[in-house]
């Protein structure tokens, strides 16, 4: 069975209700509707505003409330409020909005998980030969240091043993072990020290064997990369689409309390589908 399809099963069975604030938009409506048939979860329209939903923000986030009422006038805002005051258990955002405007909602509405200093985001990458990645951070953070870094690895080590069974993590960078430097291999360097993942490495050892022994730097069995910037992420992930026939499931974001997924706006019915399925295994 596929990632695809666990997630899948794993949505099913939680019976999940989740918020689409976007369902103008003529892909999120049919993806809602296909969601339903398919019973992957139990799509909730944007409700009116509460004082459930004003207490969630005035309570948990510290916000005035004149100011929460002010928010909550946003589809984004009350979306990620309805799942703060459990109305929803998923928000998926992202179809019209920009991925900072999801981000802001989704971190004033919802907040950070306990111990979780950044958000990220991932891509659950399935290729055609059937090999199946994660890559992060390839549509939130644009230039993380050290600590970011790290912070970006190990919500990515969860995710990939959440949704692939086990978590092979490679920190990326144009040099493998000591035979470069640069301030950005160091900045891998660091943030490979303290995760313990494999880094910094050359994509081609952190993914082939006989290179990976050649190079002495892990086994060349990487399911899990984090690449150093968004550069290198958001190039990598596009050009393994067009180049490779993949395809990209995300960008779904890492480290908030609930699962929020925000949306590629090019997506199609069936990415938000999955993309959704996606989401909720990971809750």
């Amino acid at each position: 069975m596929s990632a695809l399809d666990r997630a899948i099963e794993r949505a099913k069975s939680r019976d999940a209700r989740v918020v689409f604030p976007e369902l103008e938009d003529p892909c999120v409506a049919g993806a809602a509707r296909e969601l339903s048939r398919q019973g992957i979860c139990d799509p909730a329209p944007l409700g009116q505003v509460s004082e459930a939903h004003v207490a969630a923000l005035v309570q948990s986030r510290g916000l005035k409330e004149t100011i929460a009422r002010r928010m909550l006038s946003k589809p984004l805002y009350l979306a990620a409020a309805m799942v703060a005051s459990g109305e929803a258990d998923a928000m998926v955002a992202g179809a019209d909005a920009p991925t900072r405007r999801v981000i802001e909602a989704a971190s004033i509405g919802i907040g950070l998980s306990e111990g979780v200093t950044l958000p990220s985001s991932f891509f659950l990458m399935l290729f055609p030969d059937g090999r199946e990645m994660i890559f992060a951070d390839c549509a939130v953070n644009v230039a993380p240091d050290a600590e970011g870094l790290a912070a970006i690895a190990r919500a990515s080590e969860r995710t990939a043993s959440a949704l692939l069974g086990q978590a092979r993590v490679a920190l990326l960078s144009f040099s493998t072990g000591t035979s470069g430097a640069g301030d950005s291999v160091e900045m891998v360097r660091a943030a490979a020290e303290t995760t313990g993942f494999i880094g910094p490495v050359q994509a081609d050892a952190a993914l082939n064997p006989a290179i990976a022994a050649k190079k002495g730097l892990g086994a060349g069995d990487a399911n899990t990369l984090i690449f150093p910037d968004l550069d290198a992420g958001n190039i990598a992930y596009k050009l393994a689409q067009e180049l490779a026939g993949a395809q990209a499931l995300g960008p779904i974001l890492q480290g908030f309390a609930k699962p929020v997924c925000d949306l590629s706006r090019g997506a199609s019915v069936d990415d938000i589908v999955a993309a959704t399925a996606v989401t909720l295994a990971l809750g």
